[in-house]
């Protein structure tokens, strides 16, 4: 059975750059225990777009979607939200993306260095 990938497509505001990528980095840890995950990547833009790609490799359909449905999951977008109700950071409310968008695929080719 291939992986699979998962990237939440994120449209961010130059202003909430670094919030973003702040409630990132404070949620590290919680989807590295998840059972079959295999990769995670925020991907910064950097010309032309306000599109940040959060980028997750699963070793099957199944085992994403029962982290959509974990503890785990829930308690790190319950602490993103709290932090952005409570306006902790550098003083930013609310969401940092305005947009969020959910692309799906399946592995069909994969390689590293030689």
């Amino acid at each position: 059975m291939p992986s699979v990938v998962k990237i939440n497509v994120l449209t961010v505001p130059v202003e909430m750059r670094q919030e973003l990528e702040r409630r990132f980095a404070g949620r590290a840890g919680m989807v590295e225990s998840a059972d079959g995950f295999e990769w995670f990547e925020l991907l910064r833009p950097v010309a032309g777009s306000d599109r940040y790609l959060v980028y997750t490799r699963w070793r099957s359909e199944e085992d994403f979607e029962r982290w959509t449905q974990s503890q785990g999951f829930r308690k790190g977008h319950a602490q993103a939200a709290g932090e952005a109700a409570q306006g902790h950071g550098h003083g930013h409310g609310g969401p940092a993306a305005g947009e969020a968008e959910l692309w799906s695929f399946e592995v069909v080719q994969s390689t590293g260095p030689a």
